[in-house]
């Protein structure tokens, strides 16, 4: 007779341990990493362009290559270009694309650095009583409903996508060309 078939309890609780270990090991895999962790600082980026102009000349470009696709441009700071544009992909969703651009000086004319963010917004629906105070009777809440709609934000996320920055900077690159 084995000392397990003895002792079930022993063997019950051999399991439990073993059942745990394997569940806390698998929960410990699965831990999403945080964002700076995966981030590589390449020296390969898709997020720059170069031009043969000056940079005060490649700012103004960008500014035509942004406002030709519907954005509406922010130039307040001498090299930088800051472009907004909506999107609105279904009644209850609403996203704004934001680019900011900045061109600096470089061996070749400039460089011309760009990063987007885009800003997802949902539509939540707010339902409210109305109340009525009376100061002999005290107040009164009554069961008409007010309904309000608010955009809320439920995501933001800076734009990774070579193919991205790559259709941006060819629009560039036509312009640049005298396009």
């Amino acid at each position: 007779m084995k000392v397990d078939d003895m002792f079930p309890l022993a063997r019950c609780r051999r399991l439990a341990v073993l059942l745990l270990s394997v569940s806390l090991v698998a929960c410990g895999s699965f831990k999403q990493s945080r964002s700076y962790q995966t981030e590589t600082f390449s020296s390969d980026s898709p997020f720059e362009y170069y031009s043969s102009r000056e940079p005060d000349a490649a700012c103004e470009i960008v500014k035509r290559a942004l406002l030709s696709q519907g954005y509406q441009i922010d130039d307040t700071r001498q090299g930088t270009i800051r472009g907004e544009k909506y999107f609105r992909p279904s009644p209850e969703d609403a996203d704004r694309l934001s680019i900011t651009m900045v061109c600096l000086p470089s061996a070749l004319g400039s460089v011309i650095y760009a990063s987007a963010l885009e800003t997802r917004y949902e539509m939540k629906a707010k339902g409210t009583n109305a109340g009525v105070s009376v100061a002999a009777l005290g107040s009164i809440s009554l069961p008409w409903s007010i309904d309000k709609d608010t955009l809320v934000k439920v995501g933001e996320e800076t734009i990774t996508s070579p193919y991205f920055y790559e259709r941006l900077f060819d629009l560039i690159k036509t312009l640049d060309n005298g396009g």
